[in-house]
Order: C-alpha cells, then sequence, then structure tokens
C-alpha cells in the first residue's frame, strides 16, 4: 500500500528511536512467555510432526529390552573359544530368529545360529559373524577369526534406559523424534495445541492471482504475494490459519476486521499499512482497539514491523489477541516473518530453542553501502566454491532475490563487506 512518509507536525512528538533487532525479540519472547498457555492436546505419533512436545517424554522400558545380536552369525561361549583354541568345530546346538524369545542357556561346548536383532541366549558372551565362519558338517561350524567378549552384542538399555527422558518439553518434533516416540511404544503423544492465527493484507493496490489476469492488471496495482508465502509460513509453523482477504485502505474497515479478527483467535498477522503514510491505517487502528507496544525494528529491509495487543472485548475480562505487523514491502515482510513473526510463534506453542544459529561463511562479494544505523540481511547463496554470492538487487520490493537465495547474511550496522571477509550467514534451512 502507500507509504509516502509525511513531515512531523509542529508540536507533535517525535518518532521513538528504532529498537535494535535483538532488544525487539527479547521482547517478543517475553510476550510469549507472558501469555497464557495454549493448553494441550493429544495426538497419534503419526500425526505429530512439526508440534510441540507438551511434556517430557518418558521411556516405561529399556531399549533394547534385551541383549540381542547386531549381526547375523553365531552366539558363542568365550569359555569354549578358550578352551577349544584355534580350528576348533562346533555344534549348533539352537536357532535364534529375532522376535524369538531366546531364553534357553546355551549349552557348554555348542553354538547358536542367531540373527541380527535376536535375543543372546543366556550364558553366551560373544556373537561370530557369519562371514567368519565356515560348515563343517551337518549341524556344524568352525570359525576362522578369534571372537573378542562382547563382539556384535547390543547391550539391554544400551540406546535408552527405562525412566530417561526421551524427548524434552518444548521440542519441535521431527521425523527422527516420531521414529524415536514410537521405539519407546508411544502411539500417541502430548502436543501444544495450534495457535490460531488470523491473516489479513492491507491495501486498495492489491489484486489475487486468478481474479485478474496480468493484462488486466489496473495502473499501480500489483498482485499480493505477500498473502501467499505468509499463509505458507504460518502453515508450516503449525498454525491453523484464518485468511481474512484484502482489506482496504480505510481507517473504519480496517478497525473492523482487527475488532472482529481478535474474537476468535491467537495471533492477528497484518501486512502493510504499518508505516508512516497517510494511508497506512493499521497503526492508529491498533491503538483504538488496545496496544502497539513495539514498532519500528532497527533491520533492513524490514524496518516497520510492529507488535501490540487487541482487545476482544469492551473491558479487561474478555482478554487479548496478539498483534503482529509485517511491512507491506514482499522483501521486507519476508525477513520479518522468519526473523521475527516465527520464533515468537514458536515460542507461543513452548518451543525452547527458536533462534537461528549463524554460521561463518566467506563473501565472494563486496558490499559497500551498508546501513549506518541498522543490521543489513543481505540474500546471498552458497556458490560452487563454497563462498557466497550476493543477489544483485537487494531492494525491499524485489521478491526475485528471496527465491533465488538459500540464506541470508546478518551484517552490522556500517559494516563494508569485501570478498574474502568472514560474515555471519543465516541459512533459510534454519529459518524452517
Amino acid at each position: 500500500m502507500t507509504t509516502t512518509a509525511t513531515s512531523t507536525p509542529p508540536g507533535a512528538a517525535a518518532r521513538p528511536a528504532l529498537k535494535p533487532l535483538g532488544q525487539a525479540l527479547a521482547e517478543l519472547l517475553a510476550k510469549a512467555d507472558a501469555a497464557a498457555s495454549l493448553g494441550e492436546e493429544s495426538v497419534a505419533t503419526f500425526d505429530a510432526d512439526g508440534r510441540v512436545l507438551a511434556r517430557d517424554l518418558l521411556a516405561e522400558l529399556d531399549v533394547p529390552a534385551r541383549d540381542n545380536s547386531a549381526m547375523d552369525g553365531y552366539a558363542v561361549r568365550m569359555a569354549d573359544q578358550a578352551v577349544a583354541g584355534e580350528g576348533a568345530v562346533f555344534a549348533v546346538s539352537q536357532r535364534i530368529p529375532a522376535g524369538a524369545a531366546g531364553d534357553t542357556p546355551l549349552a557348554a561346548g555348542t553354538v547358536a545360529r542367531i540373527f541380527t536383532g535376536a535375543p543372546v541366549p543366556p550364558g553366551a558372551d560373544a556373537v561370530v559373524i557369519q562371514e567368519d565362519s565356515v560348515a563343517a558338517g551337518e549341524g556344524l561350524v568352525r570359525f576362522t577369526a578369534r571372537p573378542v567378549a562382547g563382539q556384535n552384542i547390543r547391550r539391554a538399555g544400551e540406546d535408552i534406559a527405562q525412566g530417561q527422558v526421551v524427548l524434552a518439553r518444548g521440542r519441535r518434533l521431527s521425523a527422527a523424534d516420531i521414529g524415536l516416540a514410537a521405539s519407546i511404544g508411544a502411539a500417541a503423544l502430548p502436543v501444544g495445541r495450534r495457535p490460531r492465527v488470523a491473516l489479513l493484507s492491507t491495501g486498495d493496490e492489491l489484486a489475487m492471482p486468478g481474479e485478474v489476469a496480468p493484462q488486466d492488471l489496473p495502473p499501480g496495482g500489483v498482485f499480493n504475494s505477500n498473502r501467499f508465502f505468509l499463509r505458507t509460513l504460518l502453515q508450516r509453523l503449525g498454525c491453523e490459519v484464518s485468511d481474512l482477504g484484502i482489506v482496504p485502505d480505510d481507517l473504519a474497515a480496517t478497525q473492523a476486521i482487527l475488532a472482529h479478527a481478535a474474537q476468535a483467535h491467537d495471533v492477528v498477522v497484518t501486512s502493510g499499512g504499518v508505516s508512516v503514510g497517510e494511508e497506512d491505517h493499521v497503526k492508529p487502528a491498533v491503538q483504538a482497539l488496545g496496544s502497539l507496544e513495539l514498532w519500528q525494528v532497527a533491520i533492513k529491509p524490514g524496518k516497520p514491523f510492529a507488535y501490540g495487543r487487541l482487545r476482544r472485548g469492551p473491558d479487561e475480562a474478555a482478554g487479548t489477541a496478539h498483534f503482529i505487523g509485517l511491512p507491506g514491502n514482499p522483501v521486507s515482510s519476508y525477513v520479518t516473518g522468519l526473523l521475527l513473526l516465527r520464533p515468537f510463534l514458536l515460542r507461543l506453542q513452548g518451543v525452547a530453542d527458536v533462534l537461528p544459529r549463524p554460521v561463518a561463511a566467506v563473501a565472494a562479494f563486496e558490499w559497500t553501502r551498508p546501513d549506518p544505523k541498522r543490521r543489513d540481511f543481505l540474500r546471498v547463496r552458497v556458490e560452487a566454491d563454497g563462498r557466497l554470492g550476493r543477489f544483485g538487487n537487494q531492494g525491499s520490493g524485489v521478491l526475485t532475490s528471496v527465491a533465488w537465495a538459500d540464506g541470508v547474511i546478518d551484517n552490522p550496522p556500517g559494516r563494508v563487506i569485501q570478498p574474502g571477509d568472514t560474515v555471519r550467514y543465516i541459512p533459510f534451512a534454519e529459518l524452517a
């Protein structure tokens, strides 16, 4: 939407200083921590991908439950091997496949044919792999390598001990986590309730793909790309999304839809309308319906980020919904969505570790126009030589830059970058 800046009228209060990103993140996460719990629910382990564990998951058994064989081969008694010496032939007294009880003690002077995962019989203390054995007649075997005590045996509880915390509360569950939960018999998992998020876009210039043909886009019109990537991001973050569409550039209309959205949602997310132009109505609408507690962050792109609260009714008893206002420029909206909205929503669900972990990387480009007051987040990707290349046009409206890139450089205010310099690189994979 239109974001033409206006001069400050005489006597008007000066705008607050831009808030450093670290301070803004700390305040946002504190708001999420202080929020009333969203509650928890039980979901089938099959359906828990990406959900957040609401309570510690404890093992009710040892894994493995018993000593078992790590290989196909023969279970042996080391005492017999020591007495028999090289080249001795042993009778095969039992056969133990995976899933068998394996309770019969191994008779002295004999070996047991055993398969991967099968329980080691009482009395056996090593497994000789079948590649180190040769048949010596019907029911007889000879070993070509001397075994070592304990070899090829998985000990009971060596993976997981009964009573151990297998997965900690606040963990966002991955495919490996789900497999681990299943390995201790967890058919269902306690997870945090999904945040209910209302998403809306502002701007008379916005058009929806499919409703207007590209050749019929009116002068000044743009297709609403923000709505698409923000909805995708919210869904990937585990949110239940209500897409409330496009709001016109009108204060009364903006206030009405924000009030409506606050009624049934935990968080209301807007795109556009939070800058300082005469047609930016989101900020005054939020102030009329509640409070604006954070506005403008010292990052580029993405300065006009906002956080506040929206009342759900005429008095405090009705409670409030969180409000997150993202900039209207696509790259600004995308970057603030990853750097600020994402950690807030994850923390609201109970995730403990929500901040990305930058890695040191080497730049293959120069950057001679750093912002003197704001942290630059430059769109880059890893080139064939392992160094980082930079997208040529770093403008906040160039959405091509984030589709081309595989991450961003977090560059401090005023820092010039030369080829060969070490920089802080945040892969987009860290922000998934």
